[in-house]
């Protein structure tokens, strides 16, 4: 596992590290505003501090965990019924599989139109885009976890709880993990494209009001506060997976 944190840990660098690079080539050879070099950009964001930074990174951080919580929580219960329960399998798979393929931008107006311009419009978004995905891991997990499992348990006269506990939800755990990784790049893009809309707070709003001032340092330096956060919720993710999934580490 330290190896392996090691061998991330250099990556991650060397990747920042070429990306700077190739950044600041683009600025020497076409010498426009519209390219500040990534020094120019590093340097401004503690002024930043100054523009309420804080404020609609905690606005943005707010929505995002809240549409992740109820697309989680919601995704789980509404899997584990569709895996274990065959007619709500009937049910709810032609929904999913005919609601699934559609953008889930063309719904930003009706959204918006019932849920209003605030927070509720912009964590529904986040909850479209997150919940499928999450239902779909965990119906399919819950379906490939072999019967034997719980014939043994039933031998011994365990409790619906407890083969839940011991067999169900760990069987569901990487399912959970891996559709919130998939989904989460998708949601911060979905969040970044409705902070545009009836709102004053959110990075997405921040940076797209700096494009318009043509401040072109200050909307650098906000889509660059924006990949630091989206990566910090991966590490995090990462970190959560490695400790809750114990069984895994031995074949990671």
């Amino acid at each position: 596992m330290k190896k392996d944190g090691v061998k991330r840990l250099l990556g991650g660098f060397l990747a920042i590290g070429l990306f700077l690079i190739v950044w600041w080539i683009g600025h020497q050879v076409l010498q426009k505003p519209l390219l500040p070099s990534p020094i120019e950009v590093l340097k401004r964001i503690p002024s930043l501090y100054e523009k309420e930074i804080l404020i609609h990174l905690q606005v943005s951080s707010y929505r995002i965990f809240l549409g992740m919580l109820y697309a989680l929580v919601g995704g789980f219960f509404l899997g584990l019924l569709m895996g274990s329960l065959p007619k709500w399998k009937y049910f709810f798979d032609p929904l999913i599989y005919l609601t699934y393929p559609i953008p889930k931008m063309a719904l930003l107006p009706i959204v918006m139109l019932l849920g209003g311009l605030g927070d509720g419009s912009k964590i529904t978004m986040i909850v479209l885009i997150v919940l499928p995905q999450i239902t779909i891991s965990v119906r399919d997990a819950v379906r490939n976890i072999p019967s034997n499992y719980y014939d043994v348990y039933r031998l011994i006269q365990a409790s619906k709880w407890q083969q839940f506990r011991n067999i169900t939800f760990p069987a569901t755990l990487p399912g959970i993990i891996s559709g919130a990784r998939v989904s989460l790049g998708t949601a911060i893009s979905i969040l970044f494209f409705t902070e545009n809309y009836g709102t004053e707070y959110g990075m997405g709003y921040f940076i797209m009001d700096s494009w318009t001032r043509m401040d072109y340092g200050a909307m650098y330096a906000g889509i660059l506060i924006l990949s630091g956060f989206g990566l910090l919720l991966f590490l995090l993710l990462d970190l959560f997976s490695w400790w809750i999934c114990k069984w895994q580490r031995t074949t990671d």
